[in-house]
């Protein structure tokens, strides 16, 4: 819903699931009986069963410091990295939730404007697609590695941040020592490094670090919602823009695949109905699938605890 929302310029919203109770209800009932009007007299009986779920859910706004620390503070590389180690494509996690590595950018032109912290940075786009494409290479055929560092807490002071290392193995392949040169080069890798500790920034890097200025989730909402296709009668009426993204490449069109109609999809992974229309992802198209759900890893992965707030308890009869 906040994808659609966002590609009309409305507020997004944010509600957290706190309890769900589902109650349950069975009723029996019996009779014996005869029928003495008649002869000779024969008995007569039945059963019956009823069972009713009541479930609850009970929802909690996400709103001040929660809604800021979820939505708009960008994912830590820390926290993004690793979700390559479980084996999410390395590719499809980088171009949702990075805008640039080292001064590679990966800002559209759309989206790109005066003061933006990686304004100063070159607008191609080319190098960054190249660089996610080998890495996923690498990734694939088992090249590529992701260390993740923690730090010991002590008692008395804050809790530093955990460090991640990137490492590109050699190979012997003939098919891959090309990647493998070329992935290197990218991120600065000088002949003797095994390893470089990704850190979060912008710009030119120290030597040994590659630095990556990863998204806040509001930015990857954005990113997705702003090339999402919407009808034309509702670019007429002035709700929305036209669909920004049309003359891009094809490896740089979005990675979630939106379509829009009157009529309820009849086979759609997620779908949700807004001004008058139907939004939703097909079922059958996979990639969009693989984008969407990262999406919501994402969306988990910025949450945080908070104190109880006002509460939206919804009962719900079947």
């Amino acid at each position: 819903m906040n994808l659609v929302r966002l590609r009309y310029a409305d507020t997004p919203g944010l509600l957290d699931t706190t309890q769900l109770i589902s109650g349950y209800q069975l009723q029996r009932s019996a009779f014996v009986g005869v029928a003495s009007d008649t002869f000779p007299i024969r008995p007569n009986g039945g059963l019956a069963a009823q069972l009713q779920e009541s479930p609850t859910f009970t929802f909690q706004p996400v709103t001040g410091d929660a809604y800021a620390h979820s939505f708009l503070r960008p994912l830590p590389p820390a926290t993004l990295l690793p979700l390559a180690m479980g084996g999410l494509p390395i590719d499809v996690l980088m171009r949702l939730s990075v805008q640039s590595i080292n001064m590679m950018s990966n800002n559209r032109p759309f989206s790109r404007n005066n003061g933006d912290i990686d304004d100063h940075i070159n607008p191609n786009i080319g190098d960054f697609f190249e660089l996610i494409h080998d890495l996923r290479l690498l990734q694939a055929s088992g090249l590529l590695s992701i260390q993740l560092q923690q730090v010991a807490e002590v008692p008395g002071k804050s809790a530093e941040a955990s460090h991640v290392y990137l490492g590109i193995a050699s190979t012997r392949d003939p098919a891959l020592l090309n990647v493998v040169a070329r992935t290197r080069e990218l991120l600065n890798f000088s002949p003797h490094d095994t390893r470089m500790e990704v850190v979060y920034g912008v710009g030119e890097p120290r030597p040994g670090e590659i630095r990556v200025l990863s998204r806040s989730m509001l930015s990857v909402l954005g990113q997705v919602a702003y090339q999402i296709q919407v009808p034309d009668d509702e670019v007429t009426s002035g709700s929305t823009t036209r669909h920004v993204d049309m003359s891009l490449r094809n490896e740089e069109k979005s990675l979630i695949a939106v379509h829009s109609g009157h009529e309820a999809p009849k086979r759609a992974f997620v779908s949700v109905f807004y001004d008058n229309y139907y939004y939703w992802v097909d079922k059958g198209d996979f990639e969009s699938k693989v984008a969407f759900t990262i999406t919501q890893m994402l969306f988990e992965l910025s949450k945080t605890s908070q104190t109880p707030g006002a509460l939206v308890t919804i009962p719900v009869s079947k």
